[in-house]
């Protein structure tokens, strides 16, 4: 499989999706901003951000210097943003997206997503982010977190499919029958927690192909994801990992490498439904807001 950093994926809507991008979670808006310019410096283009992560504006602001600095367009640079719990519903989507935009310093996003379902507003926040998508303020739409049971239900009220759904995926939880499902229905899956924290990163199998390849565990991990068709997001802020995690395409995986490290699921997810209000929120997350840290 002949890959490189430009090589893309076509959405269900048409829409080309470039395969690898930068991912911003837990980054501050100084800190996105400066990953932001690096990734695009580097090649890179396309940046996932939420507002639930906080630095919307940093990513606007990286985005805006980022541009300028490597004579690229809005149009070159695949951005994603995504809805926030707290604003769910129909119209409360509607109003909160156009301070998305103003932070983002875009008319538009390339990808919206639903962050997570909540509870009895998801289909009226998919029919908020359908009329986003008619109206040309977003060119694709889709879902993150959505389990099986969620994911149905979503699909049986949209009129608009949605093009993929970012998941927790990497060696150690493989969401197998959601990429299952997703490959059946013409969905993309896209992984976030790509490199599986220490549980992937330390494991010997992992460890031993590093050293048979001459990489990193983190590039086989992001090859082996590449090779599976799964789209990837890892994060970084420091250039020099940024670089790293791009130099994964000199090399390539054989079926039996692959399906060594496909052997390693052991569905451990960090983070699912539980930890979450609408389910009591026994993890204490609170969800961030938009500022810039002082």
């Amino acid at each position: 499989m002949k890959l490189n950093l430009d090589s893309t994926i076509t959405l269900n809507n048409g829409i080309e999706m470039p395969l690898l991008g930068l991912g911003v979670w837990k980054s501050d808006n100084q800190t996105a901003a400066q990953s932001v310019k690096w990734a695009l410096a580097n090649g890179y283009r396309a940046i996932d951000t939420a507002k639930q992560y906080g630095n919307e504006a940093g990513v606007g602001e990286g985005l805006k210097q980022g541009l300028a600095e490597n004579g690229l367009k809005r149009e070159d640079v695949f951005l994603t943003t995504k809805v926030f719990n707290g604003d769910q519903g129909y119209e409360s989507t509607l109003k909160a997206f156009e301070g998305q935009l103003e932070r983002l310093q875009t008319s538009y996003v390339d990808l919206l997503l639903i962050h997570w379902p909540v509870n009895g507003k998801y289909n009226e926040t998919w029919k908020a982010m359908e009329k986003l998508y008619h109206e040309g303020k977003v060119r694709s739409i889709g879902v993150s977190n959505f389990n099986l049971d969620r994911l149905t239900d979503l699909m049986e009220h949209a009129s608009v499919k949605p093009v993929l759904n970012q998941m927790e995926f990497n060696p150690v939880e493989q969401e197998k029958d959601i990429k299952d499902y997703c490959d059946k229905h013409h969905i993309w899956l896209e992984a976030w927690s790509p490199l599986g924290h220490g549980d992937a990163l330390n494991d010997p199998a992992i460890q031993k192909l590093a050293d048979k390849y001459n990489k990193s565990t983190a590039q086989i991990i992001l090859r082996w994801e590449l090779q599976r068709e799964v789209i990837t997001i890892p994060k970084s802020t420091h250039e020099e990992y940024i670089k790293q995690n791009a130099d994964v395409y000199d090399f390539e995986l054989s079926d039996e490498d692959v399906a060594l490290i496909n052997s390693l699921d052991i569905d451990k997810r960090s983070l699912w439904y539980g930890a979450f209000s609408w389910n009591g929120n026994p993890a204490g997350i609170v969800d961030a807001v938009d500022e810039w840290n002082k």
